[in-house]
């Protein structure tokens, strides 16, 4: 490729920073090809930029005099022709020193201004960097763009960075060196950028702050130049040469060793032209150098970073079309959702789109046709389902109504139901007041369940003010919808809760004991019967020739003449005794006074034990069966119609009259102006986006003829 085409590919490059730079935006987005210089502040890392463009031009003194990126893009241009009449170009300041009307600079925030004079180059550097940084040694990561056209320069971009420090001096921050640090490590860990790390060849080059730091972004040294300065400063029978072999610190890109200008010979204004003799004189009769002075000096560091950025440009210039393609979709795309400024646009329809939005997408979530399933967790109306099926379901069936009623709590309710005459049988008034105790248990759960739907049709409104860019960029609309979905919500609570409720109520206010499915009273105890049946020890058989029962067994069978002195005391039977223990017994039976608390014994007396042997079925068991039988059934049935009844009036009432509500509440005349106030972040936002799209229409058009 001619040098020309080579020119005109950095040139491509130079554009592009200039378009990324003019918007505020860091060119890391596209991540442009460019060569960062890095080096200490010892290490003559601005002599090597001024000697390769030829002027004295970059700031000098103590301390951190680069506080901010200089982007410096040289441009190779034919020197001027003096003109025919001899007159000086009028553009040109007579005061300029040194002018001359083939070199100039341009800085990009000074658009249209041409720089002759070098020394007002770096006035103007000086004088940017402390409006931007302050006078307090601080530093800023934000850029100077600087242009420099000459017929002495090689086209190409390099980015001088800060250089490393390690002790605060003067005002400058304490963290100054994590500041600079940060700062270059942003710039050099950019795959398309070529590190240029400048070290002082007359100090150890293991310890050199350049080449430790780019080692960190480019641990195999592929993407990272050396230059070596003071090669002059050396001491004597030293030399460089196996740092140029590689067998030091390897290089892909090589070394290049120069030497520059010194403090004395600044101090004597010694010309950079004169430098460059020197410099050339130097490596061409030093004993070490002379054979490889081709490969040495400035002029050659000049011409290897020109070859391998324009090679670098080639390689990356279809990932950088790639990049800014990819750019342009995404900044169009935010756009779109931003929306432009409102102007003459309906605030009403704007106002009747997001509704219809918002309640379209609510409505599609509940039923599962959103194209934004999740494959992570459940959502929206299968969450619903979830609490429905999972947790209202389990939670109802593992009620027990044994595990508050007991055994001993069933006995009481059936004396007492029984009045004065006990009753070997189950009444119904005894069974129909446990299962009303234990319907009212199903209370709690159901509502519980209302609770749980209406948390997640807020979850659900939540996603969607989050999910529908209309309510980022309206926040008093997005305030407003909040409030009216939620008052919804809770309006329709109210008769959602109260159905459920009077659901239970109806379940306790009648016991339906015809119910098919309920176990009715002469299977129950035939079922206890079989269980008794079930668990009864064999019939003892007596011995043959004896007749009696063997050792050790039971007649169950004996005659139920028992003896009153042996007797366990019964529920009733416990009020009539004899006289108490240790006084002589009295010619007739005393009756005491029953205690102000009666309670049944806990345990089945030996004459319950002995009355339900005789019956062959216990109350008791069979009162516990009955019970389950029917707590079972209507468990059954909330598990059924709980969940209709918050579909029918919670559910599908906000699916169906929830776009009404928002209608009736903010499509008003009245309030329309202050819902559609955007907020300052969407404002600034579009703005920002509005200039990347206009710079990336540009990068677009400026790559497209590469």
């Amino acid at each position: 490729m001619s040098t020309g085409l080579g020119s005109e590919i950095v040139s491509v490059i130079n554009k592009l920073q200039d378009v990324f730079s003019a918007v505020g935006t860091s060119a890391s987005q596209i991540d442009l090809p460019q060569i960062c210089v890095l080096g200490s502040q010892s290490s003559g890392k601005s002599s090597v930029l001024e000697n390769i463009v030829g002027r004295d031009f970059l700031p000098r003194g103590t301390g951190i005099v680069t506080r901010r990126p200089l982007v410096l893009q040289l441009i190779n241009r034919p020197a001027t022709a003096p003109q025919a009449n001899g007159t000086p170009n009028p553009q040109l300041n007579g005061s300029d020193k040194q002018a001359n009307e083939s070199e100039w600079g341009e800085f990009l925030h000074l658009p249209g201004e041409k720089f002759y004079d070098f020394n007002k180059i770096r006035a103007e550097i000086v004088r940017d960097t402390e409006a931007k940084t302050g006078r307090n040694a601080g530093i800023s990561p934000q850029p100077i763009n600087l242009r420099i056209f000459s017929p002495n320069v090689l086209t190409l971009t390099l980015v001088d960075l800060p250089g490393l420090t390690k002790v605060p001096v003067g005002d400058q921050p304490k963290d100054i060196e994590k500041q600079i640090k940060d700062m270059l490590v942003k710039y050099i860990s950019r795959p398309a950028c070529i590190v240029l790390a400048v070290t002082a060849a007359n100090t150890d080059l293991a310890n050199s702050d350049g080449l430790k730091l780019a080692r960190e972004v480019d641990p195999e040294g592929t993407r990272t130049i050396g230059v070596l300065t003071k090669v002059d400063l050396m001491d004597q029978g030293t030399d460089v040469v196996d740092i140029l072999a590689g067998r030091v610190i390897p290089l892909r890109l090589g070394y290049v060793p120069v030497v520059n200008r010194g403090q004395r010979d600044i101090d004597t204004s010694k010309t950079i032209g004169a430098a460059l003799d020197a410099e050339r004189s130097f490596f061409e009769l030093h004993p070490s150098y002379k054979g490889k002075a081709q490969y040495c000096g400035t002029p050659f560091l000049a011409r290897k970073l020109n070859m391998i950025l324009m090679q670098h440009i080639r390689a990356t210039l279809p990932d950088i079309k790639a990049r800014i393609s990819q750019q342009l979709q995404k900044y169009s795309a935010e756009l779109a959702t931003l929306g432009g400024p409102l102007g003459d646009a309906s605030s009403g329809n704007i106002v009747l789109s997001v509704i219809t939005e918002f309640t379209n997408e609510f409505r599609t979530v509940i039923d599962g046709n959103t194209n934004d399933l999740s494959l992570n967790e459940l959502s929206g109306g299968a969450r619903i389902s979830f609490v429905f099926h999972e947790l209202f379901n389990t939670g109802v069936k593992s009620i027990d109504p044994f595990d508050q009623v007991k055994d001993g709590d069933i006995r009481t309710i059936l004396y007492n139901s029984s009045g004065q005459t006990p009753s070997l049988f189950v009444g119904t008034q005894a069974f129909e007041i446990i299962v009303k105790q234990q319907i009212k248990r199903l209370e709690e759960p159901s509502v519980k369940c209302c609770q749980l739907v209406y948390d997640e049709l807020i979850r659900i409104l939540g996603q969607l003010l989050q999910k529908i860019q209309a309510f980022r960029r309206f926040p008093a609309l997005r305030e407003r919808f909040n409030s009216v979905v939620i008052n919804f919500f809770k309006t329709a609570m109210n008769p959602t809760t109260k159905l459920v409720t009077d659901m239970v109520s109806m379940q306790a206010c009648y016991v339906n004991t015809t119910h098919p499915d309920f176990l009715n009273g002469h299977r129950a105890m035939s079922i206890v019967q079989d269980r008794l049946n079930a668990n009864k020890p064999p019939t003892p058989v007596p011995d043959a020739k004896s007749g009696k029962l063997p050792p050790g067994q039971i007649n169950n069978n004996r005659d139920l003449d028992v003896d009153i002195k042996k007797e366990e005391p019964s529920f009733f039977g416990s009020f009539f005794s004899s006289a108490k223990k240790g006084q002589p017994k009295k010619a007739g039976p005393i009756m005491e006074a029953p205690p102000a608390v009666i309670r049944p014994l806990s345990a089945l007396s030996e004459r319950e034990t002995m009355e339900t042997e005789v019956i062959s079925v216990s109350p008791l068991r069979v009162s516990s069966l009955l019970i389950h039988s029917y707590f079972n059934i209507v468990k059954r049935e909330m598990i059924d119609m709980v969940p209709k009844a918050i579909v029918l009036t919670l559910v599908n009432h906000s699916k169906e009259n929830l776009q009404r509500e928002l209608l009736q509440e903010l499509y008003k005349p009245e309030v329309l102006d202050d819902l559609m106030k955007e907020s300052d972040f969407v404002v600034n936002r579009r703005k920002e986006v509005v200039s990347m799209v206009t710079a990336l229409n540009k990068a677009e058009e400026i790559v497209a003829g590469v």
